[in-house]
């Protein structure tokens, strides 16, 4: 699940982690938690609290703690007036050490539900109001790629240009980009890159030139531009108007297609697909809502 879409974003955030939750919790919003775990992690731990008090130490809310041990289990608990509560053990592990993994907590109104790797693994039945949550940390062998706090209705996210998003496992047959918003009144160009985190490399470049009706796709590889494709059998964006984008990852190639029309193909130049890891908007464009799934 893409974190563009937050209230509040945190990339690569430094272990041991605390934060302050924007806002506190609500019911329908989520906390989503990219990573990876230690090739030799035992244990790590996700914990909702209230307030990051040490002495005393602040009530817990929701402690979701996977330990890797001779019979791997995920420990639930709460903790009240340093004291702590009632195990809720799972024994299911979707974690592996060494292996990257997206959690999310959803919030409800009566309990927490997680789900990891798209599938979802337990229920937490609130033990402390939610309205006194308002804090999120991580402790143990684990790496944090991005936190985001996603709130229940993303129709108030401002999208800022230039926009960047991330994918964390790259992209993959099937997988699909999908770009709304308007072109400004008075524009010259927008520009749509998938792009390569760990080189300069860009996969997929997308450069409309509004004026001119020109439509430019290439790739940057090893800091060299290669041959430019401008065939277009029609230009779908005009100054103020507002567009769908669609962009399908297949096997052989990126097929794109804008208002419900298919417009192009573009066969891949960079093979590694899951190397592709970023989105990038640039331009006279204004952007309501991205989805990177």
């Amino acid at each position: 699940m893409s974190v563009a879409n937050a209230k509040r974003t945190i990339l690569n955030p430094t272990i041991p982690f605390t934060e302050i939750i924007p806002g506190g919790l609500h019911p329908g919003e989520m906390i989503v938690i990219q990573g990876c775990v230690h090739n030799d992690a035992d244990r790590f731990q996700f914990d909702l609290t209230c307030g990051c008090s040490t002495k005393p130490r602040a009530d817990v809310a929701f402690h979701f703690n996977p330990r890797f041990s001779s019979s791997p289990q995920i420990v639930c608990n709460s903790l009240q007036h340093e004291n702590w509560g009632r195990e809720e053990n799972i024994d299911l592990m979707p974690f592996k050490q060494g292996a990257t993994f997206e959690t999310i907590i959803l919030v409800l109104c009566d309990v927490f539900k997680v789900a990891v790797n798209g599938v979802h693994i337990l229920e937490f039945k609130h033990r402390i109001p939610l309205e006194m949550v308002n804090t999120f940390s991580v402790s143990g062998k684990v790496e944090l790629h991005a936190i985001g706090f996603i709130p229940d209705s993303v129709s108030d996210i401002h999208y800022y240009i230039p926009y960047k998003g991330s994918l964390l496992r790259g992209l993959i047959p099937g997988q699909h980009i999908t770009i709304k918003g308007h072109i400004s009144l008075f524009p010259h160009s927008f520009t749509v890159n998938l792009r390569c985190s760990q080189s300069s490399n860009i996969a997929l470049h997308l450069n409309s030139h509004i004026k001119s009706g020109m439509l430019i796709r290439n790739s940057l590889l090893c800091q060299s531009w290669g041959p430019e494709e401008r065939e277009l059998q029609y230009f779908p964006f005009s100054a103020g108007n507002y567009f769908e984008m669609i962009i399908l990852c297949q096997l052989p190639q990126f097929r794109i297609g804008v208002n419900g029309s298919h417009l192009l193909d573009y066969r891949h130049r960079v093979q590694d697909l899951s190397s592709i890891d970023q989105l990038e908007i640039l331009g006279d464009v204004e952007l309501q809502n991205v989805q990177l799934w």
